[in-house]
């Protein structure tokens, strides 16, 4: 029975920049064991959700696992929950949360807070867990997962996922006040009860000892919450009852991981693995070819390449990509390509000069036993737009695999 190993660097693919003489990254990298799957391959580019609709990676990730993120997607807030192994019912809200570093008059200086480190982020999160609610009918469970990421899950009667962001998107903005987004009493509660956990926090947090030490070595203080993707756990048919395939995902990052896990994917946690550019790529191969031995599907995800884009780190982004090389090269020499899919793309474009997502198409490139191999010989975004899947829907690329391993069901007679 064929298997199927899905790469997915987050971010990967980028525009062309005038540092790199109008190539991408992702075009100049040394990348042998890319261009080898390519050569071997059929390759193509996908409009993760449609032409010019710049995608977030949870949107992304569902559409890449088969799932029209238009009819599925519930908010990023679930997904981060479920990802960080976080219980979450029906009628609870979960949203996405960052550390930020704000001024005495809450105006954003950096929605990251540097990138603090998790250890930083644990202490935080578990002074923060302390605070009291007015309401005394509702609970809330903050949890920081990678850098400065976190969740924040409220549980409790009249709660409603419909209320605005208080994260404006960008720095030298205040923190926006949440607001109900329709008239119900729930939507209205709710966004009273995020206000109140903002301000409580940031009084937590402006005099934490962890942020007096950053302040001393000369380190951004995380002293301020923004909140954003207000969400209900999604409701989808797992890939096990779509395709009959044992599926598991190999990720650092809370919010793929969560996509995953309401795919019904098994998690598998890596040593080493961090959701940054320090992760070890390696470990995490090596994980992916192992699971391959007892399930049919592996998503092997890397966050690298969209953090080094945020950064706007070109040369970080180069290396990255060179890491993933090395990795998929790995894959290469310890799996069966007679009895293996593999299959590289990334989730969306993130512009290393923008430092955003923005709606260009990414490659793709599938190789192993029954595909149609184009010519196509180095895997790029300009080059692989020359193959033969030509231009695809994100939806559309779990089909093409499942095809592949002969999981999909004639449609008609």
């Amino acid at each position: 029975m064929l298997k199927a190993v899905l790469v997915i660097g987050d971010g990967m693919a980028d525009r062309p920049l005038k540092e790199l003489n109008w190539k991408t990254p992702l075009e100049t990298a040394h990348k042998p064991s890319l261009n080898h799957v390519a050569k071997t391959g059929i390759s193509g580019i996908i409009d993760p959700i449609s032409p010019g609709i710049p995608p977030g990676s949870d949107t992304a990730t569902l559409a890449l696992l088969g799932y029209n993120p238009l009819k599925t997607y519930s908010g990023r807030g679930p997904l981060e929950a479920l990802g960080s192994n976080i219980e979450i019912s029906r009628g609870d809200v979960a949203l996405r949360c960052n550390f930020a570093t704000v001024d005495e008059n809450l105006v954003i200086l950096n929605r990251r807070a540097g990138r603090i480190e998790n250890e930083d982020g644990s202490k935080l999160a578990a002074s923060l867990r302390k605070v009291k609610l007015k309401e005394s009918d509702v609970d809330f469970l903050f949890k920081n997962t990678v850098q400065h990421r976190a969740v924040l899950v409220l549980h409790g009667s009249k709660l409603s996922p419909s209320v605005s962001d208080s994260d404006p998107g960008k720095a030298g903005m205040k923190i926006l006040e949440a607001k109900p987004l329709d008239k119900s009493e729930e939507a209205e509660r709710t966004a009273i009860i995020l206000n109140e956990l903002t301000c409580k926090f940031h009084e937590v947090l402006k005099k934490h000892p962890v942020n007096i030490e950053r302040t001393k070595h000369g380190k951004l203080p995380a002293n301020a919450i923004l909140c954003r993707g207000a969400g209900v756990v999604p409701n989808v048919t797992s890939l096990k009852e779509i395709y009959d395939v044992d599926a598991v995902c190999v990720a650092a990052t809370s919010l793929v991981r969560g996509a995953c896990k309401a795919a019904g994917m098994k998690l598998v946690d890596v040593k080493g693995a961090t959701g940054t550019p320090q992760t070890d790529f390696i470990a995490k191969a090596r994980t992916a070819v192992q699971m391959l031995k007892q399930n049919d599907f592996v998503l092997l995800h890397v966050k690298a390449p969209d953090v080094a884009s945020h950064d706007g780190n070109i040369r970080q982004k180069i290396e990255v990509i060179e890491k993933i090389d090395k990795m998929v090269g790995y894959i290469l020499e310890n799996v069966n390509l007679e009895e293996t899919v593999l299959a590289v793309t990334s989730d969306h474009t993130t512009s290393s000069f923008t430092g955003n997502h923005e709606g260009d198409p990414v490659p793709v490139v599938i190789s192993g036993f029954g595909v149609r191999i184009d010519g196509v010989e180095s895997f790029g975004e300009r080059e692989c737009a020359r193959g033969g899947l030509h231009r695809i829907r994100g939806m559309d690329l779990m089909p093409i695999l499942m095809s592949l391993l002969g999981r999909t069901k004639k449609f008609g007679f």
